[in-house]
């Protein structure tokens, strides 16, 4: 198998993975940086749940295709805009999760209640529930991520980056998995927070590319190929 085909085999293992957690909807979409400053992505109209590597075009950071079949989502600007201020930078995904939505949606901050979710703490808020569709709305999401490996975009979804796809997939399912437990925890009561020392403790511990790669091998398993 070829690198770049292998590439587009982890992409399309990544986006399957996050749709059967009803992380990515019929909208969600992640990419792979490419040494020649293209990258990899799905195509817009592609099914998620039924995705093959003859449905990730390649195409440049203005959005043209230059390899494949179908066209980029609109939001493409999203993958490119941070490409372009982040040279670490290498996958991104954007989804839509419910339980990190609905702390937006409340106004409701995200906290590190869980140590796996505490690795993507603090993270940033786009203010605006718009599409990130054009160069501006990209570039007001790179600005606000920053130099973070994630950010939360108001009543709309979730931004996670890495610098491998294993990566960007894993902290969007830790970010999730916090959210629902946060929210969870708020039914009864005030959940209990991690302090500063607790998350510094989770980053040196849990910030592992072993612990990444068993969580992708986990829900790898459950796609059943």
């Amino acid at each position: 198998m070829s690198e770049t085909l292998e590439l587009k085999q982890q992409l399309v293992d990544c986006i399957r993975m996050l749709e059967s957690q009803d992380i990515i909807d019929f909208n969600g979409h992640a990419s792979i940086r490419l040494p020649n400053n293209t990258l990899l992505i799905n195509t817009g109209a592609c099914q998620r749940s039924q995705l093959t590597v003859n449905d990730i075009c390649t195409i440049d950071m203005e959005g043209q295709v230059i390899e494949g079949a179908g066209k980029p989502p609109l939001e493409f600007h999203l993958h490119a805009g941070i490409y372009r201020v982040r040279p670490d930078v290498k996958a991104v995904v954007h989804a839509h999760p419910k339980w990190s939505t609905y702390l937006t949606m409340a106004g409701k901050d995200y906290l590190p209640v869980y140590g796996q979710g505490s690795l993507v703490y603090p993270v940033p808020l786009l203010d605006s529930p718009n599409s990130i569709n054009n160069k501006n709305m990209a570039d007001r999401l790179a600005a606000t991520l920053g130099d973070r490996p994630a950010a939360l975009l108001k009543a709309h979804g979730a931004v996670t980056v890495g610098q491998n796809i294993r990566e960007a997939f894993v902290l969007a399912n830790y970010m999730e998995e916090n959210a629902h437990r946060q929210y969870m925890a708020m039914q009864l009561g005030s959940p209990y927070i991690f302090s500063e020392h607790e998350i510094q403790m989770c980053r040196e511990k849990l910030w592992s590319d072993v612990l990444f790669q068993r969580c992708w091998d986990h829900f790898k398993a459950k796609l059943g190929n």
